[in-house]
């Protein structure tokens, strides 16, 4: 990662120190070049900033100087910034590639169609990069514009197929329109030169999975284990592909190979608890079975079983309340929700059998904390604390 930030860097001040030119006797006098790339290379992006406003509020035309602020900006995480920088440089130069190429950049998430129009201008301006080809691709894919997104994966792929990016996307979507065949071509040509490239590993495991060919997907799978790859997707993958070829052991290791790298999810619990259970380790299925089911239901759901409660209370629909309340307490193991359902019993249902039950479990559970549930909480034990259980009444 510090290789690949570094190179960045250096990639970024090459950009600026020849793309931005406009005339090389634009600059005004009152900058110094050789200051602002002292002031990148320390990435001190605030302090280029108020160093070359000034100058650009003068010279409001001057390509260089807009590129240098927009460049600071997008390095200081000032998107909107940097993209009315740019968009000046394209006022005064639509053709300017840099521009173009960070406006596709910083509008590429929040304005896709936007993003499209740079694109086809810098394929306009080079119809030969591979790279805005492949930019192409990738936009009409995540707008799910499929055949448009192969129309442009395959042309970048035709101009340059050694380089691994424009593979890896064409094979994707090749591998989404189910064109399994020409998809394993170009992934196994890449592995056959390079067996542990893992985004094509990963590719492979897809392949094979969606294919429904999941003796294809033992040998990669396990080179990414090898390679200690925690990508979930791909390696959940191989867990359906192992379960569903009976390989139960197997399917049980992956799993936890998953959870030790931190992937606790309810879906590996789950294919781990049903391998279990295929081996007769019934015990050990039903403790996972009952993870899955805590991981499932979201904690907000014992305020939303709360306030169900309150309603009902005002309803005067007390059994619907004390299922409310129970339903959260069985969740969540809150006993102030115990202390609820025995107040009811108590005042609301005169059931003083049900309400010393209720309050014998919050009693015993109970840790307050706040001021009037500490006050409740001493009341409640010196009255119902010390009492025999009720009788029934026949």
């Amino acid at each position: 990662q510090l290789i690949k930030l570094i190179m960045k860097k250096f990639i970024y001040l090459f950009l600026l120190s020849v793309s931005f030119q406009y005339n090389a006797d634009a600059q005004p006098a009152s900058t110094d070049k050789n200051k602002v790339m002292d002031f990148f290379q320390n990435q001190q992006f605030e302090e280029a900033v108020n160093y070359l406003t000034p100058a650009a509020t003068i010279d409001s035309q001057n390509i260089q100087l807009l590129g240098y602020l927009g460049y600071a900006h997008y390095m200081d995480d000032n998107t909107k910034m940097a993209a009315d920088y740019f968009r000046k440089i394209i006022a005064i130069n639509p053709d300017n590639i840099s521009a173009l190429q960070y406006l596709a950049i910083l509008t590429k998430n929040d304005k896709p169609d936007q993003a499209l129009q740079y694109t086809r201008r810098l394929i306009y301006l080079q119809p030969d990069k591979a790279a805005h080809l492949r930019s192409m691709g990738e936009l009409f894919k995540r707008k799910d514009k499929q055949d448009s997104a192969f129309v442009y994966y395959n042309q970048a792929y035709i101009l340059q197929p050694k380089d691994f990016k424009n593979g890896v996307g064409l094979a994707d979507i090749l591998i989404d329109n189910k064109k399994f065949i020409r998809a394993d071509s170009i992934i196994e040509s890449v592995l056959e030169q390079d067996s542990v490239n893992i985004p094509f590993l990963k590719l492979r495991v897809r392949s094979a999975y969606i294919a429904g060919d999941y003796q294809n997907v033992r040998i990669p799978g396990e080179r990414l284990i090898r390679l200690q790859e925690t990508s979930l997707s791909a390696l959940t993958q191989v867990v359906v592909a192992y379960f569903n070829l009976k390989l139960y052991t197997d399917c049980i290791r992956v799993c936890e190979y998953l959870i030790a790298q931190g992937y606790a999810v309810e879906n590996i619990f789950y294919f781990e608890a049903k391998a279990l259970a295929r081996i007769k380790q019934f015990d050990k299925s039903n403790e996972l079975l009952k993870t899955c089911i805590n991981l499932s239901i979201s904690k907000e759901a014992e305020m939303y079983y709360y306030n169900l409660g309150i309603n009902y209370e005002a309803l005067r629909q007390y059994k619907k309340a004390i299922a409310q309340y129970d339903t959260a307490n069985y969740l969540f193991k809150n006993p102030i929700m115990n202390f609820n359902s025995g107040r009811i019993y108590e005042i609301n249902l005169k059931n003083m059998q049900q309400a010393q039950k209720y309050y014998t479990k919050y009693l015993a559970l109970a840790k307050p904390v706040e001021a009037d549930e500490k006050k409740a909480y001493q009341y409640l034990k010196e009255r119902w604390g010390k009492k025999k259980p009720v009788a029934h009444k026949k």
